[in-house]
């Protein structure tokens, strides 16, 4: 039996959640505690009434202003507010909130003004590619509940920002997407059926046949009208309400208009006046231009969404500490200050504290891009969202929610998207004065030719005024070139994420690289084995040094493991004792002879080893050194380095034979950051760089001027990916750096980079002669549709025509260009 649905917002409530609500003596469930809190709230108002008088869920209720301002209010109360808001000082608050009803740069553009035009609010941060607005608001001026009604009566809707309704609410418009392109797209498949033998041999075909051609060309556009369309009507009435003009309005008055035409046509049985293929048609091309820019947002969304979700919803928690080490399944949510938690291995630690007890290593490539795993004891700090990967650990919180580091992040990442420059294509600029001029334009071409010649022919007239100038070829313009230039670079492995990384790629000054995993391997390689004594025998060394690692997952282990096997020595090793941090210890067995050897650093080793030679002690390396020794001394030091990639070299003598900057910026180390800069004769870099510093980098390159590209694998660096012009990030690296950046490379070849550059100058070519085009037919159109010298039948395929055009000359971009 399929779970009844969330009783509040009506959306699907998962299998694991459990958050029942007892509303007139019944339990129903409610998809988190968000929803839970609010229809609490309401009931415990005396307002439950609102549940049988709603007429749609929550999310689309038509509620009377009373009871719709009491719902509002509801947000207001301090207990809902808890796992949402952000104190900031006295009075000042700020919460993330989730939009809905954003069709392009636009609406962003108008809900800022409206909300900032509201008294108290501070600041508005709104992610065009997240759909998400962070709001800073003084409580003792104005409330949550302004904000969200200022928002619903601009015409959107805004909620609090909940995970699992993001993800509902992006799966349900992605459906309806799909679904209204399909219908579009049959719908023109069929029509054109009917249409084509009527413009091909009209003249043979018998009247009455005729007729139901056309009678069958106007129902299967219906649903095209009552279900394609519908986004573009909702658009056009918004526009209305706010008072400005927008893409949606000449496209919903060319589609009513149109329709209305044919129809009066098809009834008076005017042959030469209907021309439903063509409304299926420029509905069909818009929704599916629409779609592309909506999937680009959704994933480009999924970037904070990922960090969000490295800390789990779970943990171990010990209430009793230290009277009992009993742990109890807690709510990582719940937890405050000065709670002790049992970590265990392979699990994610849930918040900043500091070691109690326990030895382990902890995975933090995920905050600092670096893959060796840090080790932790009593009193060291950790931070959320790293990984344990070796012991238990108790840990004691030092800061929980949005006070821990990797909330911080999220923060950086968030503000950083809403501080790029609007997603607002050059296309669309232009297309705000053309609409605006066209739609005074066909009033004033309808009122002259209904001087002139009658209500009749005007009509017609300015029919054909707004279908044959109706801008679809340049709203396809500069999507259509994207969609092939992301096509053809998909095939050689790259992966465009946004759309306007192409266009801002043929611009770039500056290139800023990260270290581990994007210019280097990220595993380290041993480059040299130093040896104590001129004469000893390096294989053998190096088979007691693999023989005491042969149990350990540790990179540096793995490392000397790599190493080629020599089997010509029986060597063994027992009584195993591994120190983590520092090394291993064991009794190897080697030669009939049973000895007391270690490995690891420098101080663990001289424990069994006696004091460090001079030899070893003045070894200067800007990698990880790794010592070996016995009761005899000191006998090696294993010297490894992170390996630069194949084709970094090539890439960087490109790019400064292009005559763009080349930076590094890492949080390694100095000498290993200057090693390598050294190595690529880099132009700049910059050690031990946090994720602050790194934004900080930029935006002074930023401020100079220049055009940024950041390369980059971490979590770390998903902040700077975000604020750079445009970012890549490599495969291998976490996933919210992937999905946070403009452009993936998918085979982990950096190399790719210059050919994507060569592709993004061919991009912006492709635009410009689209985007010429789109002008020219239009500067030729409008004169002669204003006349009266095209019919609405040319003027169809005069519009069909040019975006056909368009789309083949962006097809040129599939074609790849290896000069």
């Amino acid at each position: 039996m399929d779970k009844e649905p969330c009783f509040h917002c009506g959306l699907d409530v998962p299998a694991s959640v459990d958050l029942p609500i007892e509303f007139e003596g019944h339990a129903h469930p409610t998809c988190c505690a968000g929803c839970q809190a609010v229809a609490q709230s309401i009931i415990g108002a005396g307002l439950g009434s609102y549940y049988h008088q709603r007429t749609a869920d929550a999310q689309q209720a038509a509620l009377p202003p009373q009871e719709m301002m009491a719902q509002l209010k509801l947000y207001d109360l301090p207990e809902v507010q808890a796992d949402f808001v952000e104190v900031l000082a006295e009075n000042e608050r700020e919460a993330v909130l989730m939009l809905s009803g954003i069709t392009c740069a636009a609406c962003v553009w108008l809900i800022e003004q409206q909300l900032l035009r509201l008294p108290g609010v501070l600041r508005v941060d709104i992610n065009y590619s997240t759909e998400r607005v962070r709001v800073a608001w003084d409580n003792s001026r104005a409330a949550l509940s302004d904000i969200l009604l200022r928002v619903q009566s601009t015409g959107y809707q805004a909620a609090p920002y909940d995970a699992q309704k993001v993800d509902a609410q992006a799966q349900k418009e992605r459906k309806q997407a799909l679904v209204r392109l399909w219908v579009a797209g049959l719908s023109m498949m069929q029509v054109m059926m009917y249409v084509v033998p009527t413009y091909l041999y009209g003249d043979d075909i018998e009247e009455p046949f005729l007729w139901l051609l056309h009678w069958a060309s106007m129902v299967l556009t219906l649903p095209v009208m009552l279900y394609s369309a519908v986004p573009f009507y909702r658009g056009a009435l918004r526009d209305w309400r706010n008072k400005r003009v927008g893409m949606d309005t000449p496209v919903a008055i060319a589609i009513v208009a149109a329709f209305s035409a044919s129809c009066y046509a098809l009834l008076t049985r005017q042959e030469h006046g209907i021309y439903f293929d063509s409304i299926s048609m420029f509905v069909f091309l818009l929704l599916g231009g629409r779609y592309l820019e909506q999937m680009a947002r959704r994933k480009a969304a999924s970037a904070t969404e990922r960090l969000i979700k490295l800390v789990p919803a779970f943990c171990h928690k010990l209430p009793d500490y230290p009277a009992s080490e009993a742990s109890e399944e807690a709510v990582v949510a719940k937890l405050a200050v000065g709670d002790v938690l049992l970590v265990k291995p392979g699990e994610v630690i849930p918040v900043d504290g500091r070691v109690l007890r326990g030895e382990s290593a902890v995975n933090e490539a995920m905050l600092t891009g670096e893959s060796v795993p840090v080790a932790k004891a009593a009193g060291a700090a950790v931070v959320a969202g790293t990984l344990n990967t070796a012991s238990p650990l108790l840990i004691e919180t030092a800061q929980v929610g949005g006070d821990t580091r990797l909330a911080h992040i999220v923060r950086l990442l968030d503000r950083a998207l809403a501080q790029k420059p609007r997603m607002v294509e050059l296309a669309d600029r232009y297309a705000s004065w053309f609409v605006a001029g066209l739609l005074l334009l066909s009033v004033l071409v309808f009122g002259v030719w209904t001087y002139l010649d009658g209500s009749n022919r005007a009509l017609w007239i300015t029919v054909s005024l707004l279908v044959a100038t109706c801008p679809c070829a340049l709203s396809l313009a500069t999507p259509a070139a994207l969609a092939a230039s992301t096509g053809n670079l998909a095939g050689q492995g790259v992966l465009i994420g946004r759309g306007h990384a192409l266009e801002t790629l043929a611009h770039i000054d500056d290139v800023v690289f990260d270290k581990t995993g994007t210019l280097t391997e990220g595993r380290l390689a041993v480059q040299q084995i130093q040896t104590v004594q001129s004469q000893a025998d390096t294989a053998l060394l190096t088979a007691i040094a693999q023989a005491l690692e042969a149990q350990s997952e540790h990179p540096v282990a793995q490392a000397l493991l790599r190493l080629p096997e020599n089997t010509e020595y029986n060597i063994s090793a027992h009584n195993r004792i591994n120190r983590v941090g520092h090394g291993v210890t064991a009794q190897v067995h080697s030669g009939g002879e049973e000895t007391i050897w270690a490995i690891g650093r420098a101080d663990f080793v001289a424990e069994i080893a006696g004091p460090l030679p001079p030899e070893l002690a003045k070894i200067e390396h800007s990698g990880t050194v790794v010592y070996l020794g016995n009761a005899q001394g000191f006998q090696a030091a294993f010297l490894l380095q992170d390996q630069t990639k194949s084709g970094a070299a090539r890439l960087l003598a490109q790019l400064k034979q292009a005559g763009v900057r080349r930076h590094l910026l890492s949080g390694d180390r100095s000498a290993a950051v200057e090693h390598l800069a050294a190595e690529l004769q880099l132009d700049a870099y910059r050690a031990e760089a946090t994720p602050e510093d790194k934004l900080a980098y930029v935006a002074a390159l930023q401020q100079q001027g220049r055009k940024v590209l950041m390369v980059g694998d971490g979590i770390n660096d998903a902040p700077v990916l975000a604020k750079a012009d445009v970012s890549v990030a490599v495969a291998e690296g976490a996933d919210v750096a992937r999905d946070g950046a403009d452009v993936v490379l998918l085979n982990d070849d950096i190399g790719m980079i210059a050919p994507l550059l060569r592709q993004a100058e061919r991009t912006r070519t492709i635009i410009r002669e689209n985007l010429l085009w789109a002008t020219a037919y239009n500067a030729i159109a409008v004169p002669l549709a204003a006349t009266g010298h095209v019919t609405p039948w040319v003027a169809a395929l005069g519009m069909s025509l040019s975006s056909l055009l368009v789309l083949a000359n962006a097809l040129r971009l599939l074609k790849s260009k290896t000069a």
